[in-house]
């Protein structure tokens, strides 16, 4: 007689578990590698995304296509998130990561169908990273800080190496100055808020530029504008959050007037709390007012017959960021306009750039902010600049705040890769077997950046597995020549704590996957609501017919 089931939850529920479960598991992380797997690398492909508003987006940034792909398998998400993670820390290596953390559960799906206990496997994998992180600290190559050259130089190598995959490689050599300058701009903490940049259609790519002080797209503005000077030599600057325009009544206030003179005595008030206003600027000495609210067409007048520049609806951000390089502070009111409130920089001038002008501050004292304005064809063309500089500025500011550099190109992966091989032969047990397929998986980096140029990745890493275990550490794949190369001496280097990081994001992922046995998953209320409720909240104002 069988026994009766019991159901413990509701129907519809999906439970599955057990060892299929983490197979299946393991399968979908390999799905989503192999939709970054491609992009790595000097000669990876791009991507070219269209979500469901029809916006194209085409990208070789793996945070960002991950980003834009809408995973819905939940273990598959994790990979996501230490994309996402990878890219917010570090900036860069956002495709290593994946797949990296898909390689090791790749490597792993064996054991697990032979049935071997995956807490086993997850304490071999700690093991294996601890180890890991510590080889890469014990051979990365710190630079000295104190020679302002040689640090400089580094930075252009880090970040032309983080260029090297993405759509501007051929301008990396222009691009990586470009970076370098503007977050050397930067003060110690290196605030990311204050590189701003600036897309303007048009021109060609060589034709970015980098701007020390603020610049922005010149606003709406209103007759007499172009009566007003457009170039100030050391001008000083009002940053303002108020209004120089009549108001309209206020929709609430009542004001009864018996009389033409009375309702005459309201509107003259309002003209002179405008003109008092105005008055006080112009007396304060400054030259050039930015307003974050709009400045009407009376003031852009009395601006501009007193040689005065004034821009309103100037956005939040800009408004900020010129406070910043110019000194001075946001004001609420024009009460109290004195010298120490105001801005100042060397030079403003405003300039076509393209079909748009911009307002150009220069040569501000307290410069601790930048500008890059890019130019381009293309709209996507730009955003994909756009992200690629982020990750080089991303870069160079890690590689300011940790000093030390390891070779790219899939030269630190073997050399991890044959240490921990090393090692796991001196160990018994389980565990050996383990570490040897965690040095196995570090592998995948090289050989897909073999794959991806087009070379036989196979003869590739014999040369390269030969090349370490006689010594040569810095040892990677040379993309340019099909063959292999000294990548510390080709100057393909990065800043050591993207691999570290790389390295235990994708280890804790894998690990995360596997402890997992069991998924369940409760039946989709959202497709059918209750009965009885439906037709509800639906916003259709007839009943449903049941």
């Amino acid at each position: 007689m069988m026994p009766t089931p019991v159901i413990l939850l509701k129907e519809g529920t999906d439970t599955s578990q057990g060892i299929p479960q983490l197979i299946s598991n393991i399968n979908a992380c390999q799905v989503i590698a192999e939709a970054v797997r491609t992009t790595l690398g000097p000669r990876g492909m791009d991507k070219l995304m269209v979500d469901n508003r029809g916006k194209a987006t085409i990208s070789n940034d793996g945070a960002t296509i991950l980003k834009l792909l809408d995973v819905v398998h939940p273990a598959a998400k994790t990979l996501v998130d230490i994309a996402r993670s990878q890219d917010a820390e570090v900036g860069d290596g956002t495709t290593s990561v994946t797949l990296l953390a898909a390689e090791f559960l790749k490597q792993l799906k064996s054991y697990v169908e032979d049935g071997l206990h995956p807490q086993t496997i997850i304490r071999a994998f700690r093991t294996a990273t601890g180890l890991a992180v510590k080889k890469i600290k014990d051979i990365s190559v710190t630079v000295k800080k104190d020679d302002k050259q040689e640090q400089r130089q580094l930075l252009e190598k880090c970040a032309s190496t983080a260029l090297n995959s993405k759509l501007i490689a051929g301008q990396k050599e222009f691009f990586s100055k470009m970076v370098v300058d503007a977050v050397m701009s930067l003060d110690e903490l290196l605030p990311l808020k204050m590189i701003g940049t600036k897309k303007v259609q048009g021109g060609a790519l060589e034709e970015s530029h980098l701007v020390a002080g603020v610049a922005f797209k010149k606003t709406f503005s209103y007759a007499g504008f172009e009566m007003q000077p457009k170039r100030y030599e050391n001008p000083k600057i009002a940053l303002l959050n108020v209004e120089l325009e009549l108001k309209a009544e206020k929709d609430n206030a009542e004001v009864r007037v018996k009389s033409v003179e009375e309702y005459q005595a309201i509107v003259d008030a309002e003209w002179n709390i405008l003109y008092d206003k105005l008055e006080k600027i112009h007396q304060s000495g400054a030259k050039v007012v930015l307003s974050k609210l709009p400045i009407g067409d009376v003031a852009t007048q009395y601006f501009a017959d007193r040689d005065l520049f004034c821009a309103g609806r100037v956005q939040e951000e800009d408004l900020k960021r010129t406070m910043m390089a110019c000194g001075g502070s946001i004001q609420t009111s024009v009460g109290a306009m004195t010298d120490d409130v105001l801005g100042q920089c060397e030079l403003f001038e405003e300039v076509q750039v393209g079909g748009e002008r911009y307002n150009f501050f220069k040569g501000c004292p307290k410069a601790k902010t930048c500008t890059i304005i890019l130019r381009g064809g293309a709209e996507q063309f730009m955003e994909e600049t756009e992200r690629s500089l982020h990750d080089a500025i991303m870069i160079v500011r890690r590689a300011i705040k940790n000093d030390s550099i390891v070779a790219g190109g899939g030269a630190i992966e073997m050399e991890l890769s044959k240490y921990l091989r090393d090692y796991s032969r001196t160990i018994p047990g389980k565990q050996q077997l383990l570490i040897g397929a965690y040095a196995k998986a570090l592998e995948i980096i090289p050989r897909q950046l073999c794959d991806n140029a087009g070379f036989d990745a196979t003869n590739i890493l014999n040369k390269l597995r030969a090349k370490h275990a006689q010594g040569g550490m810095w040892y990677g794949v040379d993309v340019n020549n099909e063959d292999i190369a000294d990548n510390f001496v080709a100057c393909v280097w990065e800043p050591s704590i993207v691999r570290i990081n790389a390295l235990t994001a994708a280890s804790e992922a894998a690990c995360l996957i596997l402890s997992v046995d069991e998924t369940i998953k409760n039946p989709r209320s959202s497709m059918d609501g209750p009965p009885g409720g439906a037709g509800r909240g639906r916003g259709r104002g007839r009943p449903h017919a049941h």
